[in-house]
C-alpha cells in the first residue's frame, strides 16, 4: 500500500510514486520506493516510522530541498519536477517554511535578524516592524534585539518558527522541531505549530519519533522501508506509541 489519503481537486502538497535511492552500487539505499501521500489545505500531518525509514527524505523531497529520483512533487498547483534551481529556490523562500531541530539560527545575528534572512535572501528589504510583529506571535516581542545564546532552547525554537512565518508560507516543514527542547518548551512549541494550523489556515507537515508530538497532529503517517504502511487520524499518543512499536521502532 502506498497511498493512504483521498483524492482531493487542490492539494497543499502532493507526492506521486516518490522515489529516491541515496549512494550508488552495494552501498545504495533506497530511501523512498513509490510514496504518493497528499496534505489537504490548512492540515497538520505527522511523519512517524523507525530510523531509515525514510521520513527526512520525504520531508525534504516534499518542500523542494531534495529531488526525487522518479515521481512528483507539487505544491498547490506547483510541479517541482520540471523547475530549475533558481525558481525552486523562490518557491522555498516565498511559499514554504522551515522549522529544524536544531534552530539553524546564524549565532552573530539578533532574533530580528534572523526572523528576516528569509525575505532578505529573497531580495526585500523588510521593515523591522514585520520581525516584530512575528516575533509577537510567537510570544518573544521584547526578544527581538537577542543574540540566540542570550536565548533559551525554546526561545530559539520560538525565534526558528517567527522566521518559518515571516514570509507567510501556504505550508510549513518541521524536522523534529522538539527534539532538542525541554517538556515544557515542547509543549509551548507544539501549541504555536498547532495554532498555525487553526488559525492560520496553514498546511503543516511535521516528523517526529515523539508520541506525544504526533498526537497534536490531524494525522500521522507511518513509514518503513521507504514505503507507506500506515495511517492514523484524529490520534493519541498511546495509540501512536502501539503502532510504533509494531512497526519495531
Amino acid at each position: 500500500m502506498s497511498n493512504f489519503s483521498p483524492p482531493i481537486s487542490v492539494s497543499a502538497v502532493a507526492l506521486d510514486r516518490v522515489s529516491k535511492t541515496h549512494g550508488r552500487g552495494d552501498s545504495a539505499v533506497q530511501a523512498l520506493d513509490g510514496v504518493s501521500l497528499v496534505f489537504a489545505p490548512g492540515t497538520f500531518t505527522a511523519i512517524m516510522g523507525p530510523s531509515g525509514s525514510g521520513k527526512t527524505t520525504l520531508l525534504q523531497c516534499a518542500a523542494g530541498l531534495d529531488r526525487p529520483d522518479a515521481g512528483s512533487v507539487r505544491i498547490g498547483t506547483t510541479d517541482l519536477t520540471g523547475l530549475g534551481e533558481r525558481r525552486l529556490a523562490q518557491l522555498r523562500r516565498r511559499r514554504v517554511g522551515f522549522v529544524f531541530q536544531s534552530f539553524n539560527l546564524l549565532p552573530s545575528l539578533t532574533a530580528e535578524q534572523n526572523t528576516l534572512l528569509p525575505l532578505r535572501l529573497a531580495g526585500e528589504r523588510p521593515r523591522r516592524r514585520v520581525a516584530r510583529a512575528a516575533l509577537e506571535r510567537v510570544g518573544l516581542g521584547d526578544r527581538t534585539r537577542h543574540l540566540p545564546a542570550q536565548l533559551s532552547g525554546g526561545q530559539q525554537q520560538r525565534v526558528a518558527i517567527a522566521r518559518a512565518l515571516v514570509a507567510e508560507p501556504e505550508v510549513v516543514f518541521a524536522d523534529e522541531p522538539t527534539g532538542a527542547l525541554d517538556t515544557r518548551s515542547a509543549r509551548d512549541a507544539l501549541a504555536l505549530l498547532r495554532g498555525l494550523v487553526d488559525d492560520g489556515g496553514r498546511t503543516l507537515v511535521m516528523v517526529t519519533h515523539d508520541a506525544v508530538a504526533a498526537a497534536v497532529a490531524d494525522r500521522v503517517v507511518f513509514l518503513a522501508d521507504g514505503r507507506v504502511v500506515d495511517e492514523l487520524c484524529a490520534p493519541h499518543a498511546e495509540t501512536v506509541a502501539d503502532r510504533m512499536t509494531a512497526l519495531g521502532a
